[in-house]
């Protein structure tokens, strides 16, 4: 099983047929993704040629063609797509979240950074009404590797496995990914780290509390904001699995924003200590380093066994 994302799901990309958009989409095609359509209204009715190369299968490229659909709703009624990608320039984001939720798409998947916070609240709020789940935005999706990939994360880096991953940064996402790439991930949630997210870390730790093949929930953090510390509240109180976290940024200055635009710490609000007390008084073994935090995995699936 996995979280959010399957073999099975039929992905969009709005954005398709721009740069990052062109680039990725080869990326994810890949990776296995069952990418449907891209969505451009300036070029519907188009269709758009891949050249693919076979990582995973030997030497060899592959061609796929995927049309362009004028809209999401286009899109979802030709191919049945539950899953959307965002690859639209900021200004354009809200917009596109908008219409792909009202279009009812399942799950939407922003990558876009430097959205305007109110553009994100608004969207968000608008997705929620709509019953459309929203990852990010600034994030880099989510994996579940061997099945499907909704987003940048690279997909040759780890394997499937029984490890659920929930992470605030893209980059720590990737390192924590290649440390454990010998046990592998059920599924690997970036969920961004601007200051208003739509999928949260409580969402994922109880997506895989109710993953059966989900053995052990990393949880990746960072300074900036309280959402460790309602993890680890939520932990406390709803997550049987054993959990393990890390959190960037023990040595990063007050009052000064560090990374993510929700990583500014004030006082002793938001400070990478307070994060870890409140997760190691849940339960949650906390590394110092990505690469402690590695060992602590595979320590604590080794006391499972």
């Amino acid at each position: 099983m996995a979280i959010y994302l399957a073999k099975e799901s039929k992905v969009l990309v709005q954005g398709m047929t721009g740069g990052e958009g062109m680039k990725h989409t080869r990326r994810m095609l890949a990776a296995g993704t069952n990418v449907v359509g891209g969505v451009n209204p300036r070029k519907a009715g188009h269709t758009v040629d891949f050249d693919i190369p076979q990582f995973l299968n030997g030497p060899g490229r592959v061609p796929m063609t995927v049309p362009v659909f004028g809209t999401v709703a286009e899109g979802i009624h030709a191919t049945g797509a539950d899953v959307t990608v965002v690859f639209v320039p900021p200004a354009f984001a809200k917009a596109a979240v908008i219409e792909a939720a009202d279009a009812g798409i399942g799950l939407a998947v922003v990558i876009t950074e430097g959205i305007p916070v109110h553009d994100s609240v608004a969207f968000h709020t608008h997705a929620k009404a709509k019953g459309t789940r929203v990852i990010g935005p600034n994030c880099p999706g989510l994996i579940t590797p061997g099945q499907s990939n909704a987003g940048i994360i690279p997909s040759d880096i780890t394997k499937p496995g029984r490890i659920g991953l929930v992470s605030k940064s893209g980059t720590l996402t990737y390192q924590l990914m290649y440390e454990l790439r010998d046990i592998g991930f059920s599924t690997c949630v970036g969920i961004g780290g601007d200051p208003v997210v739509g999928t949260t870390h409580i969402d994922c730790l109880a997506a895989f509390e109710d993953d059966p093949d989900t053995d052990l929930i990393v949880l990746i953090g960072e300074i900036g904001g309280d959402a460790e510390e309602r993890a680890a509240a939520y932990v406390r109180a709803h997550v049987t699995k054993p959990v393990v976290g890390y959190i960037a940024g023990f040595t990063a200055p007050e009052g000064k924003t560090m990374g993510h635009a929700g990583a500014i710490v004030s006082g002793s609000s938001g400070t990478a200590r307070a994060k870890q007390e409140a997760l190691e008084a849940a339960g949650v073994s906390v590394g110092s380093t990505p690469t402690e935090t590695a060992k602590l995995v595979l320590a604590r699936l080794e006391e499972g066994r």
